[in-house]
């Protein structure tokens, strides 16, 4: 990963007062003690408290380092801790990552205007990286070190596997080994990974999908997160058979699958390897609207088919302002996840958001982000209900203008001003 401008904000013990919260879930088929999602409370009054505690886990904002890059070893993920991120999920792992060859260039971005032009802003990414190319071993040497130096700080491990019940037992059993604090299953990536029965293969097959989630809940003992892939008619779909086959929460979304472009001098393909190119990930500002629409739709469901106090559910998609991550808790997510943000801006983006997100608070008197978590989906509707809503609207309208419209509609109580409407100037 080319290195980045990045500016150190605070330093790594600037959030150790949220470790006395923090708890460990141990999980199993019966459900049974499972904490509830709430917003922590004891922050003096008049600032606003962005702590969360998910699914027993608590973060010192709702701020992730999406799995990617950002993630993808040691001394990123330090960084990330030593600048404030509530949590870090770290990038993507198999058991054998010889299987995992990344090419040159695998990234390619739309500008604003023109594209090409060097000076339109950025605001879509693509990406043809696949999960993490380095052994297992050396990142679970690196996640053991990073709980040892941070052990009240959240790290969840990403991983994907085979479809191969002994292969996903072996990998979360090798991972939980290292303390991480949960596990996100990335059931999702679009490219590269679904050739082997990975990622949106998994994702896109609600019957795989249950058969997978099952033996990931028989086996784990911590959090487990189930990553969505957009590129699916109903998300909604693979998120009720996750939460049903035993997940505590749900992700959403990853990248959507896109062609970025086509260079009209060359007529090939970008991001271009040697000719050719093939499918990737969209991401950034651009995929903000749809990660929007697709969260809502999973909130819904959760709040509708189930206890959704026990589960959670992360945002991701085009977060790079605290409003942006303070639209996806409107619509109901507990977290917001960062990925392509940081890659774009660096890992100082976390003072911003916490920053922007507070005054978003204060605007409103919010003084948690419980306060506010969800207060948007009340007012989604079908288009149906819109038509009636605004009819009965225009006829309230007309009443109130023309007074009432028949002898029916004479009330007692509000006698003397029905007659009132019905006086002409």
């Amino acid at each position: 990963m080319a290195s980045l401008s990045l500016t150190q904000i605070r330093g790594s013990n600037s959030v150790t007062e949220f470790a006395q919260l923090r708890l460990r879930t141990q999980r199993g088929r019966s459900k049974i003690g499972f904490l509830k999602v709430v917003g922590s409370q004891g922050q003096s009054q008049g600032e606003p408290d962005l702590s969360v505690t998910v699914n027993g886990l608590h973060m010192p904002n709702p701020f992730v380092i999406g799995s990617g890059p950002p993630g993808t070893n040691y001394t990123v993920m330090k960084r990330a801790f030593d600048e404030g991120w509530g949590a870090v999920i770290a990038k993507t792992v198999s058991l054998d990552a010889a299987k995992v060859i990344n090419v040159t260039p695998r990234y390619a971005r739309l500008r604003a205007g023109a594209n090409g032009s060097a000076k339109g802003q950025i605001i879509g990414w693509e990406n043809i990286e696949l999960i993490s190319d380095r052994p297992l071993e050396t990142m679970l040497k690196e996640f053991k070190q990073l709980k040892e130096e941070y052990p009240d700080r959240i790290l969840i491990a990403s991983i994907m596997e085979e479809y191969n019940k002994a292969a996903w037992e072996e990998l979360i059993d090798r991972v939980e080994q290292t303390g991480i604090d949960a596990l996100e299953i990335n059931f999702s990536c679009p490219h590269g990974m679904p050739e082997r029965k990975m990622g949106a293969a998994v994702g896109q097959d609600c019957a795989l999908l249950e058969e997978v989630c099952g033996w990931i809940n028989a086996k784990a003992t911590v959090p487990v997160w189930a990553k969505m892939t957009p590129n699916i008619t109903d998300i909604t779909q693979p998120a009720r058979v996750a939460l049903k086959s035993g997940c505590e929460g749900v992700a959403a979304i990853n990248t959507i699958m896109s062609v970025m472009g086509i260079n009209l001098k060359t007529l090939r393909p970008e991001p271009c390897v040697e000719g050719y190119s093939t499918p990737g990930g969209y991401s950034s500002k651009a995929v903000h609207p749809i990660a929007l629409g697709k969260v809502m739709n999973i909130a819904k469901l959760m709040k509708s088919e189930f206890d959704s106090e026990k589960y959670s559910l992360s945002g991701i998609g085009g977060v790079e302002t605290g409003g942006d991550a303070a639209e996806f808790i409107l619509v109901g997510a507990n977290t917001v996840q960062v990925c392509t943000g940081v890659m774009m801006h660096g890992y100082g983006l976390v003072k911003k958001l916490s920053d922007e997100l507070k005054d978003f608070m204060k605007m409103h008197n919010f003084s948690s982000i419980e306060d506010f978590r969800g207060t948007s989906l009340e007012y989604f509707t079908t288009h149906t209900d819109l038509v009636r809503r605004q009819q009965e609207a225009i006829q309230q309208r007309k009443a109130v203008k023309n007074g009432l419209q028949s002898d029916k509609d004479w009330t007692g109580d509000g006698f003397v001003k029905e007659s009132e409407s019905m006086v002409s100037n």
